[in-house]
């Protein structure tokens, strides 16, 4: 049996500060990861890192990043080249919604930043080291659109896609050095991402806030939103010694929603 033990692993969490991110740095600290959580509102970082488990070797800290700043992220790339993590975790909140026809060059050019450019550049700075120890797990946090586009959501759908194939193409060309890379394609789950896509859909509807839910909840096969941690739970597993041969794949987690195989 492998043991779902990381202590003594170090990660970078990205978007980390709540939602998924801070669910997953959650899962991962109770495994004995040290944890270095990366977003852009420092009060709110302070917030995240006091609330995890302590662990033995080390303590828990933060970088500040906002991805949606080629400068900022630039410079926390810099700063996480500068240390090394066992651990990445790719996840940035997603491009607002809207149907792909009314969809601006410019808006597919700043989630292409945002999402693909700010993922390779993150990876691209921590896997010598990764390589070197023999060693690693890289998992983004994307959508299940990756496996059938989403409604009304026409730039995260293109993006996601290719954050999805970035993947690919990389888990295959540094699985030989014990690196996996992942995709976890969380489904509707109870976040500010959310709650504000449900917001957006309820001021055109005629039904209303309920309306939209009843109407979401109904495509959901579990009858529910899923819960941060759930999405963290799985997402720690793929980081441990017993996902070692989950390599290159991409897991919706969502109640059963996604219509494919």
């Amino acid at each position: 049996m492998f043991p779902l033990n990381l202590s003594g692993k170090k990660a970078l969490v990205c978007g980390s500060t709540q939602g998924i991110g801070f669910a997953t740095a959650k899962a991962l600290s109770q495994l004995g990861v040290r944890c270095t959580l990366m977003a852009r509102n420092e009060t709110a970082l302070e917030s995240a890192v006091a609330q995890l488990t302590p662990v033995p070797e080390g303590t828990h800290t933060y970088l500040v990043a906002d991805f949606s700043d080629a400068a900022s992220l630039e410079a926390a790339v810099a700063q996480a080249g500068t240390q090394t993590f066992d651990i990445l975790i790719n996840n940035t909140g997603g491009p607002a919604a809207g149907p792909i026809r009314n969809a601006t060059g410019e808006q597919f050019l700043a989630a292409f930043h945002q999402h693909l450019l700010a993922n390779h550049a993150l990876a691209t700075a921590l896997l010598p080291h990764m390589e070197a120890q023999k060693w690693g797990r890289i998992v983004n946090v994307v959508s299940t659109s990756v496996k059938i586009p989403l409604k009304g959501l026409g730039v995260s759908n293109t993006i996601r896609g290719s954050v999805a194939s970035w993947a690919k193409t990389l888990s295959n060309e540094v699985a030989r050095y014990g690196i996996t890379v992942n995709n976890v394609l969380p489904g509707a789950t109870a976040t500010g991402r959310l709650d504000a896509i449900i917001s957006g859909k309820a001021a055109k509807a005629t039904g209303g806030r309920d309306g939209v839910e009843d109407e979401m909840l109904a495509e959901i096969p579990a009858r529910r939103f899923g819960q941060p941690d759930e999405i963290g739970a799985v997402i720690a597993f793929l980081c441990s010694d017993a996902a070692a041969y989950i390599n290159g794949v991409s897991i919706p987690v969502d109640g059963g929603r996604t219509g494919s195989l």
